[in-house]
């Protein structure tokens, strides 16, 4: 298997990919550091967005077997559910619902380092075959 570089947007993030072994299923890591903290003090919600999206492109993805494709995320619904702080370990686990040829169910739960449920998320990803 050949060496997978991060993208920008992930190293950006400071998101690690810690497992994609199964199909359907990525599990992703970030620290809630200062550089994602809103005015009060917590982790802005879009980070949290940010984190579920890559998570939950990486497990459609690893649906696809040998398709060249890309994936499109088109559409996201997140749900906060409690407050993720400074220091935080966060944790979120994607997971394809239904895949598809052309369209892909999926959804994402981000936890804290004590396993408490900090945002869920669900999200279509469409699927175009590559031509190159």
């Amino acid at each position: 298997m050949a060496l997978q570089i991060p993208p920008n947007c992930d190293l950006t993030l400071g998101l690690t990919c810690v497992d994609k072994s199964q199909s359907g299923v990525s599990v992703w890591t970030m620290r809630g550091d200062d550089r994602f903290l809103n005015p009060a003090g917590i982790v802005q919600g879009g980070f949290l967005a940010a984190m579920a999206d890559s998570s939950m492109g990486a497990a459609v993805v690893t649906t696809l077997r040998d398709r060249k494709s890309r994936i499109a995320n088109t559409e996201m619904k997140i749900t906060m559910i409690r407050p993720a702080r400074r220091g935080d370990l966060l944790t979120c686990t994607a997971t394809v619902l239904k895949p598809g040829k052309v369209i892909s169910f999926v959804e994402a739960r981000i936890v804290d380092a004590d396993d408490r449920l900090v945002a869920s998320a669900s999200s279509t990803y469409l699927i175009k075959d590559r031509t190159e």
